[in-house]
């Protein structure tokens, strides 16, 4: 996938399989960012700008089987168009950190890999709309799909459509990650989210200081 766009800013997505705790751990980061002064945006996806959190609630709920990949795969992309257009870029110009839950590895692993649509499809969407704003560091949250599984059908909303289609599709989403990540070491950090929040929130910041020391100094 081609890299970032040039920008004052700096864009971080966390990717992983549901239940592995990226939503706390992306608080967590942007307390430590906030608090050496950077401007920090959160947001997520599908969704992060008005038109995308419309389709989120079109591709999460319901059926397992109420959309094929493909229109999986087009629905994601088209939130992710008026997402780029409408959040990130912004934020960037100005100069903020973005932090974003799930961003285009999410359909590679879930839709082309796990949900057999081939990578090729996804590709090409992907050079469409995303072309070089991509994230500067992707932190995927590694964890037991039987553990994520379980975390997840413990917080009972109504977003649950991935989840129902099961372990099976659940085990080919973890190792879509798991090979993004193999191909793309410079981009991608693998954190195993097996452990505590403080524990895993250490390891986080590990990564950053060591590839991008400069994020987390004032």
């Amino acid at each position: 996938m081609a890299g970032p766009v040039s920008s004052p800013g700096f864009f971080i997505s966390f990717e992983g399989g549901d239940g592995a705790g990226k939503s706390t751990q992306i608080q967590l980061l942007a307390d430590a960012l906030r608090g050496v002064g950077r401007q920090v945006v959160i947001t997520r996806e599908p969704g992060g700008s008005p038109g995308a959190e419309a389709i989120r609630k079109l591709l999460l709920e319901g059926a397992a089987d109420k959309w094929s990949p493909i229109t999986e795969a087009l629905l994601m992309y088209a939130a992710r168009a008026d997402h780029l257009e409408r959040t990130i870029e912004p934020a960037l110009h100005r100069g903020a950190v973005v932090i974003t839950d799930r961003f285009a590895d999410s359909t590679m692993a879930y839709q082309g890999l796990a949900g057999e649509l081939g990578e090729k499809a996804v590709s090409t969407l992907y050079k469409l709309v995303v072309a070089s704003r991509g994230p500067d560091l992707t932190i995927i949250l590694d964890l037991p799909v039987e553990e994520g599984l379980k975390r997840s059908g413990a917080t009972g909303d109504a977003e649950q459509r991935f989840e129902s289609k099961g372990a099976t599709y659940q085990e080919k989403v973890r190792q879509g990650f798991l090979e993004i990540a193999r191909r793309e070491p410079e981009r991608c950090a693998v954190v195993s989210a097996k452990d505590g929040i403080a524990e895993v929130a250490e390891r986080i910041r590990e990564v950053i200081q060591t590839r991008f020391p400069k994020l987390l100094s004032r």
